[in-house]
């Protein structure tokens, strides 16, 4: 399921993921405590999550608790490949090529993708 979330969308579902389940006033408290952002905000929010198929709702005690419909590695997949579709024309060598010549990597970081790259050879021979 290819979904498009927004980067407050995602921090609200990195809330719902880490929970399980939240009211809107819990998830506006635990992202406020990162950055400001209204309760109004995350309500609306919460609805195109909604029409996205990525949250749903149960009415508990006239109070709406909202649970998560997506996993976070769906969300992770569908965004990646956006990224490299838009950014990188489909080209996750372009994507990598980018990162290597742009970006500081520790040399942990580097020692586990060659670990990755590595594996992914003897599953493809």
């Amino acid at each position: 399921m290819a979904i498009k979330i927004g980067n407050l969308q995602l921090k609200i579902m990195r809330v719902l993921w880490q929970h399980g389940e939240a009211t809107a006033r819990q998830i506006t408290d635990e992202i406020n405590k990162q950055e400001s952002t209204a309760h109004s905000t995350i309500q609306t929010l919460l609805r195109k999550l909604e029409v996205k198929k990525a949250v749903a709702y149960e009415e508990r005690e006239r109070t709406f608790v909202f649970r998560p419909l997506v996993s976070e590695s769906e969300v992770t997949q569908s965004a990646t490949k956006d990224l490299i579709s838009r950014v990188f024309h489909g080209s996750l060598s372009g994507l990598v090529a980018h990162v290597l010549e742009n970006e500081d990597i520790s040399a942990e970081e580097m020692a586990k993708l060659r670990q990755l790259i590595a594996e992914k050879s003897k599953e493809s021979k």
